[in-house]
């Protein structure tokens, strides 16, 4: 077993961690790239722009930044302001982190047909998130000629533990309030509840196996560079599958209407591209029924009393309904000459 605290050993993990770090960012940008179509129609408007895609732009743009930050850091080989470039990096990163669990969570919402009793909890544990997070941006680096780039020198490595173990732990309850949503459904299983079982549930157990990894690295503290080496993998899967999640839904919702069940109706959050607020169930085609009638008229339907130019009347019929009417007209039907 090597000794992980020797300097041999440090520097050797140190370039591996550079080469990891740009593979990394290759994977992700192969990521961007093949997805850069979605982002396309609703920056050009093609598509209408909802709320809840707010959180899918900064999520992918702010782990974006952070890997090229995590990039120039890597490479630099003149003396630059290093306290503000990992600054830099440390809070996109940690941005990223705590915005691909938002978009998770909504999709946990979504499923819950926004209960406030799920929504409500889920905030208030984005907003503890959130605070971890923003403490976790206070380190301190340094440019160190020895050598030859930035170091960082000063950080707390037991913040950062909490913060995978928070982030690990709230993965975990939305991938088992999603869950026990989809194998225990109220009501019958839409084809949209169907689409986030088949592969929504693998998505958000991704996510947790990879903050599991990182948290369990940063737990062991073998040394300084393994100790963080699992950091940007675990943030880059959150990101890639969360990001995933909108987009599928997103897609799903624009393909048209469906008729859905009480549990998952308004489950789209606003995704929809198109018009309409909400699901709309489809219209069904009219039934026209064309009869034929037949009726049968007595004698006294006959409004009125129809006679010849003699002054008889014509319908033999109406006679026996005014039998006075004969009368009457054979005493005046002729002049008395």
């Amino acid at each position: 077993m090597p000794d992980w605290q020797s300097l041999e050993e440090i520097q050797k993990d140190g370039l591996v961690f550079g080469r990891f770090m740009h593979t990394l960012l290759g994977l992700y940008i192969w990521e961007w790239f093949t997805s850069l179509d979605f982002d396309w129609l609703y920056i050009s408007g093609k598509k209408k722009f909802r709320w809840p895609l707010v959180f899918y732009f900064l999520n992918r743009y702010c782990l974006l930044f952070a890997l090229i930050g995590i990039a120039i850091a890597l490479n630099v080989t003149t003396e630059i302001n290093c306290q503000g470039l990992y600054t830099f990096n440390q809070c996109f990163g940690n941005a990223a982190i705590g915005l691909a669990s938002i978009n998770l969570s909504l999709r946990t919402m979504a499923v819950w047909s926004q209960k406030w009793y799920i929504v409500v909890p889920l905030i208030v544990v984005i907003l503890g998130h959130w605070s971890l997070l923003l403490h976790g941006i206070l380190l301190k680096a340094a440019w160190i000629p020895e050598q030859g780039g930035c170091v960082i020198t000063e950080t707390n490595n037991k913040l950062l533990a909490v913060t995978f173990i928070y982030s690990m732990v709230f993965d975990f309850v939305v991938l088992s309030l999603t869950a026990f949503k989809l194998i225990y459904p109220a009501t019958g299983r839409s084809r949209l509840v169907e689409l986030i079982f088949k592969d929504g549930l693998i998505y958000f157990l991704i996510a947790f196996l990879a903050n599991l990894l990182a948290t369990i690295f940063m737990l062991l503290n073998l040394n300084p560079v393994m100790s963080i080496i699992a950091n940007v993998p675990a943030a880059i899967c959150s990101t890639i599958v969360a990001c995933r999640v909108v987009r599928r839904l997103s897609r799903f919702t624009s393909k048209g209407p469906e008729v859905f069940a009480s549990t998952t109706q308004g489950s789209t959050l606003a995704f929809r591209s198109n018009g309409s607020a909400g699901i709309r169930p489809p219209k069904m085609p009219a039934v026209h029924v064309q009869m034929d009638t037949f009726t049968t008229h007595s004698p006294t339907d006959q409004p009125y009393l129809a006679y010849d130019a003699a002054g008889k009347i014509v319908n033999d019929n109406a006679e026996s309904y005014d039998p006075e009417s004969k009368i009457i007209s054979d005493e005046f039907k002729r002049p008395p000459y």
